[in-house]
Order: C-alpha cells, then sequence, then structure tokens
C-alpha cells in the first residue's frame, strides 16, 4: 500500500499539540459509542503465566502486576508466545475489530481488486452507524485511502462500514470474509458480527443479523491477526504511525490518532509520557462491555513484538499496561539463531539414491533454526529428530538438489523458560544426483550380483 503522506509542518505539530489538550477529556468517548468513567482506579484481573520460570534472572510475569482482563506478547517473526495471560479467552474486542477489516480491505488493494483511488459512495448503514465517527452522509464520495485512514487512525465506524460495503456489497457479505479470514488464519476464538466492533444493539436495525452473537476475540487471536498485517502487509504504519490527517479540506481540525503511545508523540505535550520506542501501531478499541483494549507492536533493532492488552479501566490504563507487557519482552528476551541453514543431521548425513552416479547423497536442513529466547540463555542443548519421507525410501536419479527427503524437529529448552521451544524444517539433498551411464550401472550390477551370491553361500553355512 502507498498511501499519500501528511506533510508535517512545524503549524501542523502546534495544531496537534492544541487538539490534544482539547481532544483528550472527549476521547472518553467509547470508540464504540458508550461514555465511561476515567478514573485512577485501574483495576482487574492479576497475571498468570506459564513463562518464563521463576528464580530465574527475568522477573515473573506476576510481579509486573498487569491489570487487565488478559494479555498476550507474542514475538512477530516467530509467533512465540512470551507472556500469556489468561491470552485463549475470548472477549469482546471493541474497534480492535477493524485490523480485520483493515487487513481485508489492505488485501483487495495488494490483489488489484480495488486502488487506493477508488471513490466509494456513503450508503444508508454508512450513514447511520453509530460510535466514533467522521459523520458521513449518505451518498458522500471518499477514496478508498481516505476512508482507510479515518479507519486506521480515528476508529471511524462510519468509514469502516463504508469500506466493508464497497468491498462485498453489503457489511453481512463483508464479515462472512472476516470470519472466513479468521479460520484461515488459525484464530481458533474469534467470531466477527460486524466490521467495526460495535455492540449489536449499537448497529442500525435494520442492518443487524437475526440471531448473531456478539462480535469475540482472544489476546491470542488478536497478536495471530496483527502477525498477519505486519507480514502480509509490511508498510502497514504508512497508515497506524500517522498522528493526524486532514480528512476533508473543509475539516477545520484534522483526525488525532488515538495511539497515544506512537513513538511520534514523545515530542507532545499531553501525550509524551505515553510515547513509546519503535511503537508504530496498530489498534486501540473500547466500549462498555469491552474495557479500553489495544494491539499495540513495536521494533527495536529489527526484532518486533506485538503487544495485546484487553479489559483495562480507562484510556491510560490500556497503555500503562501496555508499556509493561512491550518492556517485559525487549528487556529480557532476544532472538538466537540456534542452527544456521544448510546445517547436517548427525545420524542423517546422507539419503541413497538408485541409478546415481555417487549412490550417498549429502543431506541438510533446509534454513535457519531460530528461537526468542531468555537473554543469555544457554542454547547448546538443542536436539533433533528427523523424520523421513516414505518416499525416500525408494529415490532414483536423476534427483535435483533440493529436494525433500523428510523433516528434522529441532527442540530446546532454555534456562529460566518452562516451555520447550521447537521447529520443524525441511531435510533436503545438498546437491544435484545425476544419473549414472550405462557402463557404470553395468559393472555396478555385476558387483551386487556376486554380492548377493556370496551372501547366498554363506547364509548356507
Amino acid at each position: 500500500m502507498k498511501p499519500h503522506f501528511i506533510r508535517k509542518s512545524a503549524a501542523s505539530i502546534l495544531v496537534l499539540n492544541m487538539l490534544c489538550f482539547s481532544l483528550v477529556p472527549a476521547m472518553a468517548l467509547a470508540e464504540g459509542g458508550q461514555t465511561q468513567q476515567t478514573t485512577q482506579k485501574e483495576s482487574t484481573t492479576t497475571t498468570k503465566s506459564t513463562t518464563p520460570a521463576k528464580g530465574t534472572a527475568i522477573p515473573s510475569v506476576e510481579s509486573l502486576d498487569l491489570k487487565v482482563s488478559s494479555a498476550i506478547l507474542m514475538d512477530a517473526e516467530t509467533g512465540q508466545i512470551l507472556l500469556d495471560v489468561k491470552g485463549e479467552d475470548p472477549l469482546p474486542p471493541a474497534s480492535m475489530t477493524k485490523m480485520m477489516s483493515e487487513y481485508i480491505v489492505a488485501e483487495y488493494v495488494k490483489q488489484g481488486k480495488i486502488s487506493w483511488d477508488d471513490v466509494v459512495t456513503t450508503g444508508k448503514n454508512a450513514s447511520l452507524t453509530k460510535g466514533s465517527r467522521i459523520f458521513l452522509a449518505e451518498g458522500d464520495q471518499h477514496t478508498v485511502k481516505d476512508l482507510y485512514a479515518a479507519m486506521a487512525i480515528g476508529s471511524a465506524n462510519d468509514a469502516t462500514v463504508a469500506l466493508a460495503e464497497f468491498v462485498a456489497g453489503s457489511e453481512q457479505e463483508f464479515v462472512q470474509l472476516m470470519n472466513d479470514e479468521a479460520k484461515r488464519m488459525g484464530m481458533t476464538t474469534a467470531h466477527f458480527a460486524n466490521s467495526t466492533g460495535l455492540d449489536i444493539k449499537d448497529m442500525p436495525e435494520e442492518f443487524r443479523t437475526p440471531g448473531d452473537q456478539e462480535t469475540v476475540m482472544s489476546a491470542k487471536d488478536a497478536a495471530i491477526l496483527a502477525r498477519y498485517i505486519v507480514t502480509d502487509h509490511p508498510d502497514f504504519n504508512q497508515f497506524t504511525s500517522l498522528q493526524t490527517y486532514k480528512f476533508r479540506e473543509r475539516d477545520k481540525t484534522p483526525i488525532v490518532n488515538l495511539n497515544w503511545m506512537l513513538e511520534a508523540n514523545k515530542d507532545i505535550t499531553n501525550f509524551k509520557k505515553y510515547a513509546y520506542e519503535g511503537l508504530d501501531g496498530l489498534k486501540t478499541g473500547h466500549t462498555q462491555n469491552a474495557g479500553n483494549c489495544f494491539t499495540g507492536t513495536a521494533v527495536r533493532d529489527g526484532h518486533r513484538l506485538i503487544s495485546v492488552v484487553m479489559g483495562t479501566s480507562s484510556d491510560s490504563a490500556r497503555f500503562v499496561e501496555t508499556r509493561k507487557v512491550l518492556d517485559y519482552g525487549f528487556n529480557n528476551f532476544e532472538t538466537k539463531q540456534v542452527v544456521a541453514p544448510n546445517t547436517t543431521v548427525t545420524g542423517s548425513e546422507t539419503v541413497t539414491v538408485k541409478k546415481a552416479k555417487n549412490t550417498e547423497v549429502p543431506l541438510v536442513s533446509s534454513q535457519e533454526v531460530a528461537f526468542v529466547i531468555p537473554k543469555g540463555a544457554d542454547i547448546s542443548k538443542v536436539e533433533s529428530k528427523v523424520t523421513m519421507t516414505p518416499e525416500s525410501a525408494s529415490l532414483t536419479a536423476p534427483l535435483p538438489k533440493g529436494t525433500k527427503v523428510g523433516t528434522v524437529t529441532y527442540t530446546l529448552k532454555p534456562d529460566g523458560m518452562n516451555q520447550t521451544l521447537e521447529k520443524t524444517v525441511d531435510l533436503i539433498t545438498s546437491q544435484d544426483a545425476e544419473k549414472a551411464n550405462w557402463f557404470k550401472l553395468f559393472m555396478r550390477a555385476i558387483g551386487d550380483f556376486f554380492s548377493d551370491l556370496f551372501n547366498g553361500i554363506k547364509n548356507l553355512f
């Protein structure tokens, strides 16, 4: 995706600063359209986790004193879970739902089915949508890019519905796409009732699906979805990292990003205490049922983490708790290569290939194996287990380099972690197996004949 960037002049930063003073109280309006009470008390469930183990140099997750209903910390590259606090509990995700809407729209652009410059005409459903919005009227026309920015930056429900109807013809059809994608991604708890995350009662009555259940998604599923976004659309932050976006030329003030933790906010008076190094997304959410939620992602030294907190007590609390979770990851873990690519596996160094010039062809692992482990942990105890394919018993030349003949599973239980890390890669041939000429095959056959004859005679005695 290549959206047009906003020019960030000194004047726009001044406007943003002024906006922050006036808008922070207004942000107590829920993204789902309900008001909330912002208080000093930020309570909820205390944490429990399986990693890392107690009694190590890494602090226990309990020591973080997370005030959340659930939380997850995931390594973006490997998908490895580094912190899990009731991470598989299905909960209302509020506007974090829009991450799936964003993913699908971006995919349609990527695949050429729509373009950022396509003009979308607002329908009745979008014009009646409540909550956080840009006040679209039926018949209004805006580009896909502008509506996407309003959805990703300002969590605009009406812009989201307008895009959903443009992509799929109706919001109901778009929701079917959302649920299909959730299954493809392996999201085990997710169910979407609409494109926005609104409670069903807050949708326009004539556009509800009778008997549908409310939108739910676990923190783990939210992290899985976020990982698909950052992996399949690595330029996602060209939208999500923008501090402001002017939606209409006539608008007196731009849309202000609801994500206070953007690194770019480090010089903004009201937000600088929340600004977090390397943070460039991803999505906030709030309804009365969901509380305050946030899926955040930050990258440092090429290492990207994804954090999800759900059910915090206020706008600010979701960012305070996210900082605890991300700090836990960046301060205590590192990515280490435990097996280099093209590594020979002890006990499975070669495979027999019939009719080849050299019948014993060397084997290697297909790619590197890297784990996210506690900083300084011993990685020397990595173990491997090879599983050969049935076809590997009857390989015949010619055979190209890189032919898969099995898999090798590497496991490691690092000090300081209660979980065993595991990754499976292909076991492949490391060179071409050329077919031997007729004379060599003939001589080999003679040798095999006399060898079999000798062994048969020997067995008689």
